[in-house]
């Protein structure tokens, strides 16, 4: 996601010095689409998924119904403000919008990375040891 992204502000930054009239200009505009194209398919197979999966593995039975509905409810909520922030972002500038969107992917896999941990191969028990 974050290199899709990358790819993405790239282009948007290389097009503010381009003419519009010329072929680079369109081929930046066609780079720009698969961008973020694949950066949504990247979504779809990776992130995209997260709360829940994250939420079935690690959260007591107990508690499941109650804070398994807060993590959905967080879910839509960023989901929605960055809808909410987007046009406003791309008016400021295209390329800092998708410079924003890298940055919050290389912080997110890096939080993946050291807080969120694997269950493969572990009992609820065990997980939950983790957190403790």
């Amino acid at each position: 996601m974050a290199l899709s992204l990358l790819v993405v502000s790239i282009s948007f930054y290389l097009k503010e010095y381009i003419s519009p009239d010329s072929d680079l200009y369109a081929t930046l505009s066609l780079v720009s689409v698969a961008g973020v194209v694949v950066m949504v398919i990247a979504f779809s197979l990776g992130l995209g998924a997260m709360p829940w999966i994250i939420m079935s593995e690690i959260l007591p039975i107990n508690i499941k119904g109650l804070a398994g509905s807060f993590a959905t409810l967080a879910n839509w909520f960023f989901s929605w403000l960055v809808t909410l922030t987007t046009n406003l972002l791309l008016d400021w500038s295209s390329g800092g919008t998708f410079t924003i969107y890298t940055a919050v992917c290389v912080f997110t896999a890096g939080f993946v990375a050291i807080w969120v941990p694997e269950t493969k191969g572990k009992t609820l028990e065990e997980i939950q040891q983790f957190f403790r």
